[in-house]
């Protein structure tokens, strides 16, 4: 979401993505403020809304979900082989629950994954 906002490489594949009306995006919460979080960072907070605001306008959709069947999935990926951090633990959880495709551009994370075959992972670079 972050190279899609920012202009970044694997940016357009983000927006081919948001824009192919056979798909459903979603982003867990957690995922959210992490795109918050780098926006006030970096640029403040006004900046930080835009991109939540610009998110929900290509229609990415908030997932909150945080039952305890959930948050107990995103506990084992988290000790799982591969030790990926928590927000992404969530996005991945996300994934799992719904069926759907993780997009990432972070290879650091989910290239040691990929061989578990969990979901099916999508690097936009």
């Amino acid at each position: 979401m972050i190279a899609y906002l920012s202009g970044e490489a694997g940016g357009a594949v983000v927006n081919e993505i948001l824009n192919d009306p056979s798909n459903f995006c979603l982003a867990h919460a957690v995922s959210l403020c992490e795109v918050f979080y780098e926006f006030f960072r970096s640029q403040g907070e006004a900046a930080a809304q835009a991109a939540i605001t610009a998110l929900y306008g290509a229609g990415v959709q908030s997932r909150e979900d945080m039952d305890p069947e959930f948050w107990q999935t995103v506990g084992r990926l988290k000790v799982s082989p591969g030790r990926i951090s928590l927000a992404d633990c969530f996005l991945l959880a996300l994934a799992l629950r719904t069926g759907g495709e993780v997009v990432t551009a972070d290879h650091h994370e989910f290239d040691r994954l990929v061989p578990l075959g969990l979901c099916p992972i999508r690097f936009i670079r």
